[in-house]
């Protein structure tokens, strides 16, 4: 067990709250278990080499500087990537890098015991395609095997890492750690980026993917509590909902618009509300879910085959190796197994 845990009222989810996790965090075998997860599939990268050539030295000073509560956190160098969308990734210094995870290893066992069963990102056993099983499996249940005319409400939230209000995210953190040297190194890494505004979280920190799920907690319990909805699940920021009454969907939309709004600021992407009927296809994580079977949706097909082709070219330049390669390859293969398309499946695995 992570720190002492006292539970309130039985141990109902929302009423856990641990004390004394600071010592833990910040623990020798805490911070080399950290190094060893942070550095896979990295220890080509220059800055990963410089720290490591000294590990012991550094992750020792490390220690000494959190435990002596001397431990600055430097700034972030930024940069954009296109997956596919535009995105300006924020990444902390390699020293900061191994806080987070450190910060994480603990914090991540502590919080998703509170997590809704249906938060599907960034969670051990979860993942899109535990999602994308889910959600038919919620589809089938719903429609009575699609013998019976049901409906998905489908909504994504606006610029969310980017909307998410620091200060209430720290609140709701507090409802659960009671620890004060713990909440002090969680204000120092919330406070590191930009520091001039309360809201955002960087796209680049491992943590910002767990205070993600710790802000969007509150969402999937309103709905799950308070709506009572029964199919309702949840992958980063977009979540569906299903029901036989289309009407109920159009009830729900402005309750979900008061409680973002009211309870974390965020908003509803207006433009991506989509309500459609279950037979019509419903685009998720990369799928369409279709009657009976689901398929690639084309975008996230042409983009897997752009990707194959890049780094076809990269293998006979000699820029990776054929284990790399064959590595991607068996991962877009991978993705197909959760779907139809045969085509698909030849065109890829004609690039081995």
């Amino acid at each position: 067990m992570i720190g002492r845990e006292i539970s309130i009222g039985g141990g109902i989810k929302g009423q856990i709250f641990v004390e004394h996790i600071f010592e833990e965090i910040i623990s020798l075998p805490n911070l080399f278990s950290a190094w060893r997860e942070f550095s896979r599939g990295k220890r080509s990268k220059v800055d990963v080499l410089i720290f490591e050539e000294n590990l012991e030295r550094n992750i020792f000073k490390l220690h000494d500087e959190l435990g002596a509560g001397k431990y600055v956190h430097g700034s972030y160098e930024n940069f954009y990537v296109r997956d596919p969308k535009l995105r300006l990734i924020s990444k902390a210094c390699v020293r900061d890098r191994l806080v987070h995870q450190a910060v994480f290893q603990v914090l991540y066992h502590i919080f998703d015991r509170k997590f809704a069963h249906d938060s599907y990102s960034c969670r051990i056993e979860k993942g899109n395609h535990a999602a994308v099983r889910r959600l038919n499996s919620f589809c089938h249940k719903v429609s009575d095997n699609f013998n019976q005319p049901a409906f998905a409400l489908k909504c994504d939230v606006k610029k969310f890492f980017a909307s998410i209000d620091r200060k209430i995210l720290f609140e709701i953190i507090k409802r659960t750690v009671k620890d004060e040297k713990a909440l002090t190194l969680i204000k120092t890494i919330l406070l590191s980026f930009n520091p001039q505004e309360a809201i955002g979280l960087p796209l680049g920190n491992v943590t910002s993917q767990l205070f993600a799920n710790i802000y969007l907690n509150e969402l999937d319990w309103f709905i799950k509590r308070e709506l009572k909805i029964k199919f309702y699940l949840r992958y980063c920021d977009d979540f569906i909902v299903l029901d036989k009454d289309k009407n109920n969907l159009l009830a729900i939309i402005p309750l979900l618009r008061i409680f973002l709004g009211e309870e974390l600021k965020l908003k509803l992407h207006e433009r991506k509300i989509i309500i459609r009927k279950l037979n019509q296809g419903m685009d998720f994580l990369g799928y369409v879910m279709l009657p009976h079977y689901s398929v690639l949706r084309t975008k996230t097909r042409n983009r897997a085959v752009r990707k194959i082709k890049i780094k076809k070219d990269k293998l006979k330049n000699g820029l990776i190796s054929e284990d790399y390669f064959n590595n991607s390859l068996k991962s877009h293969l991978g993705m197909l197994k959760h779907c139809h398309g045969h085509k698909n499946k030849a065109k890829i695995a004609g690039y081995w």
